[in-house]
């Protein structure tokens, strides 16, 4: 019996993983998300399978369904949203998992970040604008940020910002953010990227209030911040430069 973690994408059923989908359909037991995994995924669920909406439950009952299957000798698929590596309550159901000896595998999946992105049609790591990204939130009632972990540490970089579970909050993270990139610096927010009821306001820090006050988006969203989120006077990456030597490509000396 094994317990496979799947990270279920940003929304889009298919954007989930060839390994995931086929996951589900090999458990008799499936736990999901069900207040942001699509339902769409739970039709790749063998027929008879026990599904299981974790929206409700403490981490107490999600243990309890994990070690019943254990006892029953089926394999789980638990479904979460995007990928599981960033902000998905993952690392304290794995220690209980090994607090039981119970196995499990974890097969990653299309982050938010990523599909955000997409939706912008902009790369997030531009030569010489921007090379990094952090990937971040603000603290709410879940948990609080580590006190060297602030907005203002990371703005000092320049790196693309995302941030997430902070819209509620978006007049803290602008003025925190404005004093390092300055008030002409560009903001996306993405609400559910990837599914069909998408919405992108696109803006500087010193006007995306305003647009969202006008349009508000009040649910899960991810707010980009960077100069390579527009910036289109940029040096071209070397990797495609006529000039430039690597194992496949031959050029000048």
């Amino acid at each position: 019996m094994t317990v496979h973690f799947i990270g279920a994408g940003p929304g889009a059923p298919d954007l989930i993983t060839v390994r995931g989908r086929d996951l589900i359909a090999s458990c008799p037991v499936c736990l999901y998300a069900g207040s942001i995994v699509p339902r769409e995924l739970l039709s790749y669920c063998p027929e008879g399978a026990r599904i299981v909406d974790t929206a409700p439950l403490a981490l107490d009952e999600i243990e309890a369904e994990f070690v019943a299957a254990h006892t029953a000798d089926l394999d789980v698929a638990r479904l979460q949203s995007g990928d599981l590596s960033v902000f998905s309550a993952l690392a304290e159901q794995l220690r209980r998992l090994d607090a039981r000896g119970i196995p499990y595998t974890l097969t990653p999946g299309v982050p938010a970040f990523a599909a955000a992105a997409a939706a912008l049609g902009r790369e997030l790591t531009v030569p010489e604008v921007a090379q990094s990204v952090v990937l971040t939130r603000i603290g709410g009632r879940a948990s609080q940020m580590p006190k060297r972990e602030s907005l203002a540490a990371f703005a000092a970089t320049g790196a693309t910002l995302a941030i997430h579970l902070a819209i509620h909050a978006l007049d803290r993270v602008v003025a925190e953010l404005i004093p390092f990139y300055g008030t002409d610096c560009s903001v996306a927010v993405v609400a559910e990227a990837s599914r069909p009821d998408e919405k992108i306001v696109r803006g500087t820090l010193g006007d995306i209030q305003a647009k969202l006050a006008a349009d508000p988006i009040e649910r899960t969203a991810l707010i980009l911040v960077g100069r390579a989120l527009a910036d289109e006077d940029f040096r071209e990456s070397a990797v495609y430069d006529i000039d430039y030597r690597r194992r496949f490509r031959g050029g000048a000396a």
